[in-house]
């Protein structure tokens, strides 16, 4: 399970390696595709990494908040706060890595042309929760405290 919170930096620690699907080619030449899926709405968003580092058991990748999408650099918008499913599909590189527009696939089914410096989805790697938790407070849910009730046939919480 990811943690985070609406409208802040955060970084997601990922097993990879144990999964890794292209073994021909060098780690550096590996990067990650997040596909997160608002269970609340069902909408979809997708990002790479705005940084990524692949160590020998797992790998960090670390995503921006901006208002503004864009994919390829990290930025993300999840809001509202809740529960958002995420999978991660391993991309591979043969020729120099370069995650942008028509050189990196902008989804898990996705095609580039074949050349070595477009990536290839390879499959997915893993599957999870990330639990983003609201900055502020007020989005999510609020409880009010009532009085204690006069009988007691029922079960009351509270002071």
């Amino acid at each position: 399970m990811i943690q985070a919170i609406t409208e802040s930096v955060f970084k997601a620690y990922i097993s990879t390696e144990d999964n890794r699907i292209d073994t021909s080619v060098a780690s550096t030449k590996i990067r990650h595709l997040f596909k997160f899926i608002n269970d609340m709405d069902g909408s979809v968003q997708y990002a790479y990494g705005s940084a990524e580092t692949i160590y020998e058991r797992y790998t960090t990748l670390t995503f921006l908040y901006n208002a503004t999408t864009n994919l390829y650099e990290g930025k993300t918008k999840l809001i509202p706060s809740g529960h958002y499913k995420y999978e991660v599909y391993e991309v591979s590189w043969i020729g120099a890595v370069v995650v942008a527009l028509n050189t990196a696939p902008a989804s898990e089914t996705d095609i580039l042309p074949v050349a070595d410096t477009n990536g290839v989805v390879k499959g997915l790697v893993t599957k999870g929760i990330l639990n983003m938790t609201d900055l502020a407070g007020t989005a999510q849910v609020q409880y009010t405290q009532r009085e204690a009730p006069a009988s007691t046939n029922y079960i009351y919480y509270g002071q």
